[in-house]
């Protein structure tokens, strides 16, 4: 299955039925925890991220995958990551989130991901790639022994680890053990969920590590894959990997729609919804473009990995969504 369409497609598959189930939306998870003071979906993304900060750094020391962090770009992380925060918002879901809710029979995801898949293209292969060079070129280190690491010329992406020239084992288990410490001694919101968040980010976390395997140079994604789709489709470009994950992420939400009786097709009655689509979609997909990943790139497989470039992209994917919220809702 390694490397495979149908590797992606299954891996996808699996992925949608389980963000379905979970209700798994980072756009949500973000905004919850400051507005609503409720934790659940923040928690649940918190233990995907731990299982697979352990399971990523297990799969490269027994050699099984090499850890290959996103590039880092420090001002298009900034400026992409908070562009892509606001977008969350006026989109009404995250890349994943407008993904999965495609399944679900949601109109205005369908409006979201189309203009996402537009903006991210152009932002890095079309019109806009002028645009995304300004924000510079990738900071690297170099080790004369990569270790773990996918390197290029002795060059790899910084990660915590490998920029304080720390065992990347030890800054993984204290990582996790700080998650686990948050997840297990905080006082947790109650919610009715067809899924534990426990159970919840446990699964997502081990698809995580079934992608990583699967894929083998790096794990779940969305940007790239809205990309590949609409090139492919478009023109004589061949369908990839993280292409046919996406579209087994629409496939496996609606998979599980139907079995659970949530399908239905949704059209908005406000038409600030289809506008909000419209705009947070391109500032989503510009964001990613230039960030070079969304919040599943950067914040459900980047951190695991401790990649610099991850965690300032995700710290301005929530500055973002709180500054659009307040701006939209929290004012009042």
């Amino acid at each position: 299955m390694q490397g495979t369409l149908i590797g992606g497609l299954i891996v996808g598959l699996l992925f949608g039925f389980l963000l379905q189930r979970s209700r798994m939306c980072f756009n949500s998870a973000i905004r919850d925890v400051r507005y609503f003071k409720d934790n659940w979906l923040w928690k649940q993304g918190l233990m995907a991220i731990a299982v697979e900060t352990i399971g990523f750094q297990l799969m490269a020391a027994l050699g099984v995958i090499k850890l290959n962090p996103s590039a880092f770009i420090p001002a298009a992380q900034i400026v992409g990551g908070f562009a892509f925060g606001m977008g969350m918002v006026l989109a009404g879901g995250c890349a994943s989130g407008v993904t999965y809710r495609i399944g679900e029979g949601n109109a205005v995801a369908i409006i979201a991901a189309t203009f996402y898949a537009l903006f991210a293209g152009a932002a890095r292969n079309g019109k806009l790639k002028p645009i995304t060079a300004l924000f510079g070129k990738p900071i690297t280190v170099t080790m004369e022994n990569p270790g773990v690491y996918a390197a290029k010329d002795g060059q790899v992406a910084p990660t915590v680890a490998n920029l304080l020239g720390i065992d990347p084992w030890i800054v993984a288990i204290v990582f996790a053990l700080i998650i686990f410490a948050y997840l297990f001694f905080t006082k947790t919101s109650q919610r009715k969920a067809p899924m534990h968040w426990t159970v919840g980010g446990i699964l997502i976390g081990l698809v995580g590590m079934l992608a990583y395997w699967s894929n083998q140079s790096y794990s779940l994604g969305i940007t790239g894959g809205w990309i590949n789709l609409f090139t492919a489709t478009l023109t004589d470009a061949p369908y990839n990997w993280i292409g046919m994950e996406v579209f087994g992420i629409i496939i496996g939400a609606f998979i599980a729609a139907l079995i659970f009786k949530e399908f239905k097709i949704r059209f908005p009655k406000d038409p600030k919804a289809y506008v909000y689509a419209v705009i947070g979609g391109a500032l989503m997909g510009w964001g990613a473009g230039v960030a070079g990943g969304c919040n599943i790139g950067h914040f459900l497989s980047g951190v695991p990995h401790l990649a610099i470039s991850s965690l300032l992209a995700t710290a301005f994917f929530i500055l973002g969504n709180w500054f659009m919220y307040w701006l939209l809702y929290g004012r009042d």
